[in-house]
């Protein structure tokens, strides 16, 4: 790879790094104490924390995607180049086990600890609250959809400049809000191998759909947006993004 791509691809590591560290972080030790009283509402906080917060850090260099589907969907779009697809995609699913690695030594630390489901995402039995694959692939392809939807509309020009980071981090709190107890919230492949790789079993099986649903969502999303968000429309981090 050249400097620029590996520049590219080192952010997008650090940045799946950083959201599967913190997001599941929270959900691993934090939510495991109710008296702490974090519930579904602070895991949701820690994910679109890590986003909002990455995004600032290091999207000026890479486009802050850290997740499979955001880049897959922003490449359908035309927003970004195939050259950085794979790259991208190898340094967020590294990244990801990374974050999550780390984090398992941490929760090993404590006496008695046992891994359980360490965050991971789920359908039929694994799922929290017991939905079937059905429900769960519609929730997990209309919200990656919407994330998408919001990820290229907020990076639009016309859009209020420098503050895309904030509507995306909290598109993703809300994600979360809604789906914990229905798919434990993938919308990202990368999240969802780095904490099934942990858990193991039955939650490596199921991985499939949490690949499939979000880059169907996000696809979507981004061949909608080619229409919607014509060339004119693109901000000019995109459009060299895009001719590089």
């Amino acid at each position: 790879m050249d400097h620029d791509t590996t520049r590219r691809a080192a952010a997008e590591f650090f940045g799946t790094f950083w959201l599967v560290f913190g997001g599941c972080g929270a959900a691993v030790l934090s939510a495991a104490y109710p008296q702490l009283g974090i519930g579904f509402l602070g895991v949701s906080l820690a994910f679109g924390l890590t986003v909002l917060s990455m995004a600032y850090a290091v999207g000026h260099i890479s486009g802050g995607h850290f997740n499979p589907a955001v880049t897959l969907g922003l490449w359908a779009a035309g927003r970004c180049a195939n050259k950085h697809v794979a790259p991208y995609i190898v340094a967020q699913v590294v990244g990801g086990i990374a974050g999550a690695a780390i984090l398992y030594v941490i929760a090993s630390g404590r006496a008695g600890f046992v891994p359980g489901g360490f965050a991971s995402n789920g359908y039929g039995a694994l799922s929290p609250g017991q939905y079937g694959l059905l429900a769960c692939l519609v929730a997990e392809v209309l919200t990656t959809f919407f994330f998408l939807f919001i990820i290229i509309g907020t990076t639009s020009r016309g859009a209020a400049s420098g503050f895309a980071g904030i509507p995306i981090g909290f598109a993703l709190v809300l994600i979360h809000l809604i789906t914990i107890p229905v798919t434990n919230t993938s919308v990202n492949p990368a999240r969802s191998t780095a904490a099934a790789l942990f858990a193991g079993g039955p939650f490596v099986v199921q991985l499939w759909m949490f690949w499939v649903a979000p880059i169907v969502g996000a696809m979507l999303a981004g061949l909608l947006a080619k229409w919607l968000h014509d060339q004119a429309g693109m901000d000019e981090t995109v459009i060299l993004e895009k001719r590089g």
